[in-house]
């Protein structure tokens, strides 16, 4: 399947500053601020309002400058162990966890892959930290039935991008799917989690 990615090369545009312009007018007509309370925060030297509110875009901006798109045509048919058995992979699952897989619905899956940049973070996250990347990005953690159709479809991609998806069982334990190569052993790994993730990961998710 083909792979896009979105990087950051032609400057922002008159159209979409207008759009910009256009969806925080609008949420600022129903935001019921006091009058005399704005002119205030516009009479401040610096600017230092508009300055946060730059930052707080930009740094939504950023998020989404660095993503990977694949798109598939999952087999709902499959049972979770079948989905992952026609990967190819060698399986390292807890067939309990597998069992209790959450699935995809419709026949096509379009998955977004971002990784992360961990260096001030010590080099881990947690999956709490992890879903709020997700929610930053606009995006829940992709179905594990979804993620696997993409690595069938493309055995190489998880060489190159080992990806892998998490979500919460029914007591509230996190959960993963991890494809990833190993020397020459291509594999899958589905167990509770009990570690927090390293920055070589790419996660997959999709839009809300």
């Amino acid at each position: 399947m083909a792979t896009s990615a979105r990087t950051q090369s032609d400057t922002i545009t008159n159209k979409q500053i207008g759009q910009i312009n256009d969806r925080l007018a609008t949420q600022l007509r129903s935001s019921g601020f006091s009058a005399e309370s704005v002119q205030l925060v516009l009479a401040a030297p610096g600017g230092a309002a508009i300055s946060d509110m730059l930052a707080a875009f930009r740094k939504h901006v950023e998020a989404n400058s660095d993503l990977i798109v694949r798109r598939s045509k999952p087999d709902r048919t499959l049972t979770s162990d079948a989905a992952l058995r026609a990967t190819g992979r060698n399986l390292y699952v807890n067939d309990e966890v597998v069992a209790a897989m959450p699935r995809g619905t419709g026949e096509d899956g379009e998955t977004v892959f971002f990784r992360l940049d961990l260096s001030d973070r010590g080099g881990y996250i947690s999956d709490a930290d992890l879903d709020k990347e997700y929610e930053l990005r606009g995006l829940v953690p992709e179905e594990p039935d979804t993620l696997a159709a993409v690595n069938q479809d493309d055995p190489v991609f998880a060489d190159d991008h080992p990806n892998a998806t998490h979500w919460k069982d029914d007591r509230g334990r996190y959960c993963f799917a991890a494809f990833d190569r190993w020397d020459d052993d291509r594999g899958v790994s589905v167990n509770r989690s009990d570690n927090d993730w390293l920055g070589y990961w790419w996660f997959a998710g999709r839009r809300k």
